[in-house]
């Protein structure tokens, strides 16, 4: 019983969470440095997005938008224009090779932090 009302206690904050308008969630990024980082939080500067920070370490992107504003898919699609990988989504090829050597994080990952 008590799996139960914490399954629909978690719901109800779905809910609630959903019908303001605003959703916190992360995914993961893949980049090397701080320039990857100032490009990925750039890429994101957009309608419907309120924060975006990227995590050198981690590779974790904490978002918090809107999605009447702005999709999730969207957002994926965002990165990968910048050339940068998500989970979802790879950047093409012809922009990933255009990304400065330190930022190739393909080929070497983890490379270097400023």
């Amino acid at each position: 019983m008590k799996k139960i009302f914490l399954f629909i206690l978690i719901l109800s904050g779905i809910q609630i969470s959903a019908q303001s308008g605003i959703i916190k969630t992360s995914i993961k990024v893949f980049g090397n440095c701080t320039s990857c980082k100032e490009r990925i939080e750039e890429a994101l500067d957009a309608p419907g997005i309120k924060s975006a920070d990227w995590n050198i370490d981690t590779k974790e992107l904490k978002l918090v938008y809107n999605p009447d504003k702005i999709s999730i898919e969207q957002i994926h699609q965002l990165i990968a224009k910048a050339g940068h990988d998500t989970e979802k989504v790879k950047a093409p090829d012809s922009i990933y090779s255009k990304l400065p050597d330190c930022c190739l994080f393909r080929e070497k990952p983890n490379t270097h932090h400023d």
